[in-house]
C-alpha cells in the first residue's frame, strides 16, 4: 500500500478534529439546559499584542463567567498559537472543529476575497471612514458567513491602522520602488506591486526577524502592534499614512450557536457586543499612540519609546495613495472577485465614499450626497 500523502493526513487529521467537535456540540447543547456551566474554547486574536492581551483575553478568562452569572466559562487562545492555520478558520468553524473563533478577513479573503471587501488598502484614511464603512457592509458580510460558511457573526474587530516601517531613509511610496516590503494580504502586495516594490507575504510574528535580517527592507503592519513586537528596535523610518487596518471578525458556528437557549444568545451578543466597541477605541487611540511611541514624542504612553523619523505626508504623496486605489487595488480586487463584488461594491460602499464601478470595471468618481446613505 502507498504511503498517505500530506494531504491525505491533514485530511484525516482534521476528519478525526470533525467527528471530535460535533461529539463536543452535543456535550454543549446538553449542557446549555441542563445546571453544568457552558465549558467554551475560545479562538481569538493574534497572540502577544494589546487586542488579545488587555482586551479578548480578561474578557473570555474573567467577564463573560459574571456577565452570564456563572452559566459561560471560557478558556481562549490566540489563533497564531493554536496551531490552526489562519487561512483556515473559517472552514474550521464552518465543520464545528472551531465553536467560537476569529478569522483575520485578509487571510480568509484569499479564498474567497467578497470577504475583504471593507479593508482594502488605499480605502479608509482615517478611523471615522474605517468605522462608516464597515457598519455599512456589515449586513453583507452577515449574510456571507450564514449562507457560505455556516457561521453566526457576533463581532467585527480591528487592530491600530497599518503603516510602513522600513529600515533605511525614504520620503513616500513612491520611494518603495525596488524594495522589499513585508505584506499580510493580496491587497497589500497588489499595491507595493503597483508602487514597483517586491511584496513578501509574511507571518506577524516574523516581521521583526524578517527586518533584522534583512529579508525584507520594510514592513506594513499596525503602528502599536510594531511597536509591541520591537520593530522601533530594528526600523528607522516609519510613515503615518494608514494603509488599511487589519478586519478581523469573531463568530460561532451556526449549528452550537442554535443549541444554545435564546436568552443566552442575546447575552452572549450583547457581551460581544460591547468588547466589540471597546475593541475599536482601542485601536483608534493606539494609532495615535503607536505613532506617537515609535518617534519617542512626549505624549507616548504605555509603551516603549522609539527614536524613528516620520516621514512627512505630503500631497503628492496622499494624492498617489488615492490613485493607486482607483487605479490598481479596487480594479484588482473585482478583478478577482467577479460580478458578486462589483454589485455589494456599488450597493454598500460605492455611494457613500463617491466611487462607483461599471461593468468593466472602471471606476467612476461621483459627488458624494449630502444626505446619509439609506441601507
Amino acid at each position: 500500500m502507498a504511503p498517505a500523502t500530506t494531504s491525505e493526513w491533514r485530511g484525516l487529521g482534521l476528519g478525526l478534529a470533525l467527528m471530535a467537535s460535533l461529539c463536543g456540540l452535543s456535550v454543549l447543547a446538553s449542557a446549555a439546559s441542563a445546571s453544568e456551566p457552558l465549558r467554551l474554547n475560545v479562538i481569538g486574536g493574534l497572540g502577544g499584542v494589546n487586542q488579545f492581551t488587555r482586551l479578548e483575553e480578561p474578557f473570555w478568562r474573567n467577564e463573560i463567567a459574571e456577565i452570564t452569572g456563572g452559566r459561560v466559562i471560557a478558556t481562549v487562545h490566540p489563533f497564531d498559537r493554536s496551531g490552526f492555520p489562519g487561512a483556515d478558520m473559517l472552514d474550521l468553524m464552518q465543520t464545528g472543529v472551531v465553536g467560537f473563533g476569529t478569522a483575520l478577513l485578509a487571510l480568509a479573503a484569499g479564498d474567497d476575497p467578497e470577504l475583504n471587501g471593507v479593508d482594502q488598502p488605499g480605502l479608509s484614511p482615517d478611523f471615522q471612514t474605517l468605522r462608516r464603512i464597515n457598519a455599512l457592509y456589515r449586513p453583507h458580510l452577515k449574510s456571507i458567513l450564514r449562507e457560505r460558511y455556516n457561521v453566526e457573526l457576533l463581532g467585527i474587530y480591528t487592530y491600530p491602522q497599518q503603516v510602513v516601517f522600513c529600515t533605511r531613509p525614504f520620503s513616500g511610496l513612491r520611494d518603495l520602488q525596488g524594495l522589499r516590503v513585508r505584506t499580510s494580504s493580496v491587497s497589500q502586495s497588489e499595491m507595493m506591486t503597483a508602487v514597483g516594490a517586491i511584496p513578501v507575504k509574511m507571518a506577524f510574528a516574523e516581521v521583526t526577524g524578517g527586518l533584522r535580517r534583512g529579508v525584507v527592507d520594510c514592513a506594513i503592519t499596525g503602528t502599536l502592534s510594531g511597536n509591541e513586537i520591537g520593530l522601533i528596535d530594528v526600523a528607522s523610518h516609519i510613515h503615518p499614512l494608514a494603509i488599511n487596518a487589519g478586519i478581523s471578525i469573531f463568530g460561532v458556528n451556526r449549528d452550537l450557536w442554535q443549541s444554545l437557549p435564546p436568552d443566552l444568545q442575546h447575552t452572549l451578543e450583547k457581551a460581544v457586543a460591547t468588547l466589540e466597541a471597546r475593541i475599536w477605541d482601542a485601536a483608534e487611540r493606539e494609532t495615535v499612540n503607536g505613532l506617537a511611541c515609535n518617534i519617542g514624542a512626549d505624549t507616548c504612553q504605555g509603551a516603549r519609546k522609539g527614536s524613528m523619523s516620520l516621514v512627512p505626508v505630503t500631497e503628492k504623496d496622499a494624492a498617489d495613495f488615492r490613485r493607486l486605489f482607483i487605479d490598481h487595488v479596487l480594479p484588482s480586487w473585482l478583478r478577482r472577485c467577479g460580478e458578486p463584488c462589483r454589485t455589494a461594491w456599488n450597493r454598500y460602499v460605492g455611494p457613500d465614499i463617491g466611487m462607483m464601478v461599471e461593468d468593466n470595471n472602471r471606476v467612476l468618481i461621483r459627488k458624494v450626497s449630502d444626505t446619509p446613505n439609506q441601507r
